[in-house]
C-alpha cells in the first residue's frame, strides 16, 4: 500500500471541533466581551438609526458609513455570541457544519467591508477632488450600485474559501482547534491532507482583495493630500481634512489587523496569533462608532438633537 493510499484510509468525517480559547476561568473574559459587544451594538445601531432618521444626513458619505454600521453589527454577531456562551456555559464544542457556516459569514463580511472601506476612499476622492461634479458623479443610483458590489464581492469571495475549506480532510472526528471561533487559517493548520495549495490559495486571494482595495486607497489619498494642500486658506485645508482623518483611522486599523491575521509572519506563538484574531475580529467594530461619533461634528449634532427629541417625548 503506498503512503497516499494509507493517508487516505485514515481520513475520517470531521463531526465536531473543540474551541481552545479561554481557560476554565472565565469570569472576567465573559464580563470583558459583553461589555465589548454590548458597546459595539450599541454604537454602530446608533449611528445607523441616526443616519436614518435624519435627513441632512441624507449624503453619500453617510449612506455609506450606515452600510459599514450595519456591517459591523452582523460581522461582530457572528462570532461574539458564540464566544460569549463557551464562556458562560463551558460547553466550547461546535459542529463541523456550523463550523463552516461561521467561516462563511465571517469571511463574507470581511471581505465586502473591505470594498466598502475602498468605495468610501472614492467617495472622498470625487467629494474633495472634483468637488462642483460631486453630485452629478456620487448620484443615488451610483451610490446603490458601489454598495451592492460591496456586499455581494465579499459573499462571493468567501464561497471559494468555504468550499475549499469544507473540502479538507481530517485524521479524527472530534478536532481541536486553537482559536476563538472558526477561521481558515486554524483548520487547515489541523488539517491531515496536503494543504499547500490551500495555503498559497489563502494568501494569493487574501493580499489580492484586501491588498487591491488598500492600494487604491492610498493612491486616492495622494490625490486627496495633494488637492487639499492646494487650498489656500488654513481654515478649508483643515475642513477638508477632517471629513477623511475618521476614514483613514478605520482604515489603518481594519486593514493593518486583517494583513497580521491572514498573511502576516508565521511562527508566531499561540497567545500572539489570539492576540491578532482579536484584534481583527473585534477592534474595528468597537472603535468605527467611537471615532465617527467623537470626531464627526454632524454626527454628534444628529445623536444630541435626536436624544434631545426623545427624552422630551417621553
Amino acid at each position: 500500500m503506498s503512503l497516499t493510499e494509507e493517508h487516505q484510509k485514515n481520513y475520517t468525517l470531521l463531526e465536531n471541533i473543540l474551541l481552545l480559547n479561554f481557560s476554565e476561568d472565565s469570569f472576567f473574559v465573559t464580563i470583558l466581551f459583553f461589555a465589548i459587544y454590548c458597546t459595539i451594538l450599541i454604537g454602530n445601531i446608533c449611528i445607523f438609526t441616526i443616519i436614518r432618521a435624519e435627513s441632512h444626513l441624507h449624503t453619500p458619505m453617510y449612506f455609506f458609513l450606515s452600510n459599514l454600521s450595519l456591517l459591523d453589527i452582523l460581522y461582530s454577531s457572528t462570532t461574539q455570541p458564540l464566544i460569549l456562551y463557551n464562556c458562560v456555559t463551558g460547553n466550547r464544542h461546535i459542529s463541523f457544519r456550523k463550523c463552516i457556516f461561521q467561516l462563511y459569514l465571517f469571511v463574507s463580511l470581511g471581505g465586502a467591508e473591505c470594498i466598502l472601506l475602498a468605495v468610501m476612499a472614492y467617495d472622498r476622492f470625487v467629494a474633495i477632488c472634483n468637488p462642483l461634479h460631486y453630485p452629478v458623479v456620487m448620484s443615488s443610483r451610483l451610490c446603490a450600485i458601489l454598495a451592492v458590489t460591496s456586499w455581494l464581492s465579499g459573499f462571493l469571495n468567501s464561497v471559494l474559501h468555504t468550499v475549499m475549506t469544507s473540502n479538507l480532510k481530517f485524521c479524527r472526528s472530534e478536532q481541536s482547534i486553537n482559536h476563538f471561533y472558526c477561521d481558515i487559517p486554524p483548520l487547515i493548520q489541523v488539517a491531515c491532507n496536503p494543504t499547500k495549495t490551500r495555503k498559497v490559495l489563502l494568501y494569493v486571494i487574501s493580499i489580492f482583495l484586501g491588498f487591491t482595495p488598500f492600494l487604491y486607497i492610498v493612491i486616492s489619498y495622494i490625490h486627496i493630500i495633494c488637492t487639499i494642500m492646494k487650498i489656500k486658506s488654513s481654515e478649508g485645508r483643515w475642513k477638508a481634512f477632517s471629513t477623511c482623518s475618521s476614514h483613514l483611522i478605520v482604515v489603518t486599523i481594519f486593514y493593518g489587523t486583517a494583513n497580521l491575521n491572514y498573511v502576516g509572519p508565521t511562527g508566531y506563538s499561540v497567545e500572539f496569533e489570539h492576540l491578532s484574531s482579536l484584534l481583527y475580529s473585534i477592534m474595528t467594530p468597537l472603535i468605527n462608532p467611537i471615532i465617527y461619533c467623537l470626531r464627526n461634528k454632524e454626527v454628534k449634532g444628529a445623536l444630541k438633537k435626536y436624544f434631545r427629541h426623545s427624552y422630551f417625548k417621553i
